[in-house]
């Protein structure tokens, strides 16, 4: 048994090893093409052993945490340890064998020290187009089949050898080559990078060294998320809602149940009674997502950087204690071969509801409801030289009002993280015109003693004929408020054609929609529910919100028993405090 190793040696390794996976991510983003990973930085990167344990990972979008384990695992079954050879590169994207979705195509590299396989460098990053039956994304499909490209344990080098092959099909079966393939030669850069940052560490230190302080720094973080548990009281904590439709059959909602149990330093995520499996592409693949979804608010709930002072390193630690229950053909364990693509709208859901049944013990950590969806559109369309032009925008939403503060406005929230598309950027290369980005004014957001913050709406015109593909939810369910709070504002889209005059409402989610130049298609996001009492709320912050726009006058005085007067100074509205007093002791007394 190898000697544990003193503090500051850990800490020199462990920083290290942070880094490195911080460099990973940098590489892969910075030497994108395609603006989904260039600027909205949706990817993953890190260092994993030969038991496919998170050594480390970069500090990207949280809808990545943890997930290329599942990744190794499933390419295990095509490669198995002993078939590894120095030089090797392997990608993978099946849904039933580890991946998050298809379009989230891993990159894996192994490491060798002094000739022994010791782990792997490995990166994930979403694809603008990986062939699949409509462009960018897929919802109302009937299969994985048609997802587009199934990658499963395949080697784009071997020994250093690139299989020309291979890149000849990826290649083909894209409907962007341009930006897909620039995208892979980017991900490989960045493993390459790990390996060789691997493999100096070890020089430098000795194999056996680094290995000690990655199984030390596992179980420190394994300690310190079990420490945190153990504060939760025992006992089982529910919450439920349910989501707009699966894409294909209207107006057919599907529940989402949550259960969450802890027990003594260990926590269950128990989803039975979730709705079974859809015939479309709404499905979540389990070992990919659904179990990412449970590490995710864990970690957020109680290791981060907000709730502890300490830094506490981003590794498998903080996923042991942690287990999920998802009946297999339910909408979070499918069985193949149901499509699995369009699966986020139902993780980020999920981790909401894990909030709200917490709620209750956890109250200086919970949120009010987010908006908990993800407005994820794909713009598409051919230029007049017969080329596709494909665009993916991740729009961003709100959050609920927090223990200590109004929930912010237009920001990913939860699982995203992602950043937006410079509108410049967009407007230089794509037949497209942004022309509303602002805060949503047309609905209040969530009232409470901290309020919920106000969603976002976009419009993006086209120029051209094309395509549309939209994955959203939340149209039907408003987010909800907690501790007296109100819920927030649910979301909406529509499309108005600037030659016609003809408005239509859509769904949340639609595939492969036709769409005419002139048109314009704006993006509601929901706004957050409200956390405590609103009659609580400073009245100066409700002026204040008044003031800026996101609440009328009316609703101070209904929501918030707030009285405003119209005022003479420049800023057009006035507190009367007397009358605020006065009207919040009465709204009180009436319950």
């Amino acid at each position: 048994m190898t000697k544990e190793l003193d503090p500051i040696t850990l800490q020199v390794v462990g920083g290290a090893l942070h880094s490195i996976a911080e460099q990973m991510g940098n590489v892969l983003y910075r030497m994108s093409y395609s603006s989904i990973i260039r600027e909205s930085q949706d990817l993953g990167a890190g260092l994993f052993d030969t038991e496919f344990n998170t050594l480390c990972e970069s500090d990207s979008t949280p809808m990545h945490i943890g997930s290329l384990p599942g990744y190794l695992r499933g390419i295990a079954e095509s490669v198995p340890l002993d078939a590894w050879k120095p030089g090797d590169c392997v990608v993978h994207n099946h849904p039933y064998k580890g991946a998050s979705h298809s379009p989230d195509i891993a990159v894996v590299m192994p490491v060798f020290f002094e000739g022994e396989l010791v782990g792997f460098s490995a990166n994930t990053a979403h694809h603008v187009d990986i062939g699949a039956a409509t462009p960018g994304l897929i919802i109302d499909v009937p299969d994985m089949w048609a997802e587009g490209m199934l990658l499963d344990g395949v080697k784009l080098y071997e020994e250093g050898v690139r299989n020309e092959s291979m890149w000849k099909y990826i290649r083909d079966n894209t409907r962007v080559p341009g930006l897909v393939m620039g995208d892979l030669e980017a991900q490989i850069a960045s493993a390459e990078l790990g390996v060789r940052r691997f493999e100096e560490l070890m020089a430098k230190y000795g194999q056996e060294t680094v290995l000690q302080a990655t199984r030390q720094l596992m179980d420190y973080t394994e300690r310190r998320m079990r420490a945190e548990i153990e504060k939760i009281p025992d006992g089982e904590y529910f919450a439920e809602g349910f989501l707009d439709d699966d894409g294909r059959n209207r107006d057919k909602t599907l529940p989402i149940k949550v259960c969450v149990r802890v027990k003594g330093d260990s926590v269950e995520i128990d989803l039975t009674g979730s709705s079974p499996q859809v015939p479309t592409a709404f499905n979540v693949p389990y070992d990919g997502s659904t179990k990412v979804a449970a590490f995710f608010v864990f970690r957020a709930l109680l290791l981060d950087t907000y709730t502890s002072t300490d830094d506490i390193p981003a590794n498998e630690g903080s996923f042991r204690p942690i287990s999920v229950i998802a009946p297999k053909g339910s909408i979070f364990n499918p069985v193949a071969p149901a499509a699995a693509e369009a699966r986020f709208c139902q993780i980020q859901r999920m981790a909401d509801l894990v909030i709200k049944a917490l709620a209750p013990v956890l109250p200086d950590r919970c949120t009010a409801g987010n908006a908990a969806t993800l407005s994820f559109a794909a713009y598409s369309g051919v230029r007049p030289n017969g080329e596709y032009w494909v665009f993916l925008e991740v729009n961003e939403a709100a959050m609920g009002g927090r223990p200590a503060s109004d929930g912010p406005d237009t920001v990913e929230e939860l699982m995203r993280n992602t950043r937006n598309n410079p509108l410049e950027d967009l407007g230089m290369h794509l037949p497209l015109i942004c022309d509303r980005y602002e805060v949503r004014d047309d609905v209040p957001p969530g009232a409470g003693k901290f309020r919920g913050g106000a969603g976002v709406v976009k419009s993006q015109r086209y120029l051209t004929p094309g395509f549309m593909t939209h994955e959203s939810d939340r149209h039907l369910d408003a987010p909800w408020g907690v501790f007296g709070g109100k819920e927030g504002a649910v979301g909406k889209l529509e499309i108005h054609n600037i030659h016609n005059g003809e408005t239509r409402q859509e769904y949340s989610k639609f595939s492969g929609l036709r769409t005419e130049v002139g048109d314009v298609v704006s993006y509601y996001s929901p706004s957050g529910g409200g956390y405590g009492d609103p009659l609580e709320r400073d009245p100066g912050k409700v002026l204040d919100d008044v003031l800026d726009g996101f609440i009328t006058p009316e609703h101070a005085r209904q929501d918030y028993g707030v009285v405003l007067v119209e005022a003479d100074d420049g800023y057009e509205w006035g507190l009367d405090e007397g009358a605020t007093a006065a009207l919040r002791s009465e709204m009180s007394a009436a319950g």
